[in-house]
């Protein structure tokens, strides 16, 4: 089944065009995407306490190297979905070369549209949700699609409690980031019926992965040809954090047992 496809032109000319995507492995490892790469994917895998033949949906999958983590080492069955097609065609090759095609599916579409699937132990999504403006019918989207029990675990990044400068703004214009505080962030989560919420402030933490991958690109790329402005992005990502306006939240929530939690649908917020 293939889900309906949102406009993802831009994404897929721009920042994950294929020679963009080639930057960020250079940067983050082989099909990875996410600040930290494989041992922090794996470092946050391992707080959903998978075990064999568990339904995983990863929203935002990229290059599917998450996929691979739970599919490979926990046994999981991977549904994954992105809006990028150039990284789900990657994702699909690299699925196959890896003989995973019977754990792990993915399909190129948009997660808020992702209604028709339901059945899943655990939703993992890391440094995704950025993109989406209505957060409030994504979640509920996302509590619809897991089991009673089932557990969530995020990653994105978000925005300081205080006004952001000038220069923060046009930072996510440009990129078209929508991001939240990370009270705003456990609102909406708490809004689409989700409890036992545990919230981490990890900036210190994205400081830290910034600077050694820094670190990385020198030692491996030289002078930094052809990633000079990834070298003065990750720089400036540092600034912001360092001043409180860009931040890194974890968040992980579940699905309430034995008792009906009524939700508004993904239309009700459009």
């Amino acid at each position: 089944m293939e889900l309906p496809v949102s406009d993802a032109n831009l994404l897929d000319a721009g920042q994950y065009s294929d020679e963009g995507i080639d930057r960020y492995e250079r940067i983050y490892g082989r099909d990875f995407v996410s600040p930290g790469g494989a041992e922090t994917a794996r470092e946050f895998i391992r707080r959903l306490q998978l075990r064999e033949n568990m339904q995983v949906l990863d929203a935002g999958c990229g290059l599917g190297g998450a996929a691979f983590v739970m599919a490979g080492d926990y046994g999981a069955s991977v549904t994954g979905i992105d809006l990028s097609a150039n990284m789900i065609r990657r994702a699909r090759d690299r699925c196959r070369a890896l003989g995973l095609d019977e754990r792990v599916r993915f399909h190129h579409g948009d997660v808020t549209a992702f209604g028709s699937e339901t059945g899943f132990d655990a939703v993992h999504s890391r440094d995704v949700f950025l993109h989406i403006a209505d957060k409030p019918a994504l979640f509920a989207t996302l509590f619809r699609a897991l089991k009673p029990g089932g557990r969530l675990l995020i990653t994105d990044y978000c925005r300081g409690a205080e006004p952001a400068s000038a220069g923060f703004e046009r930072y996510i214009a440009k990129r078209g980031y929508h991001l939240l505080d990370m009270a705003a962030y456990e609102s909406c989560l708490h809004g689409a019926g989700f409890t036992d919420m545990v919230a981490e402030d990890l900036t210190d933490r994205f400081i830290d992965i910034h600077f050694r991958e820094l670190e990385a690109i020198a030692a491996h790329d030289g002078s930094s040809t052809g990633l000079s402005d990834l070298v003065t992005g990750w720089r400036e990502k540092i600034e912001r954090a360092r001043r409180g306006e860009q931040g890194w939240g974890l968040f992980m929530a579940s699905k309430p047992v034995g008792k009906r939690i009524r939700t508004r649908s993904s239309a009700a917020h459009r």
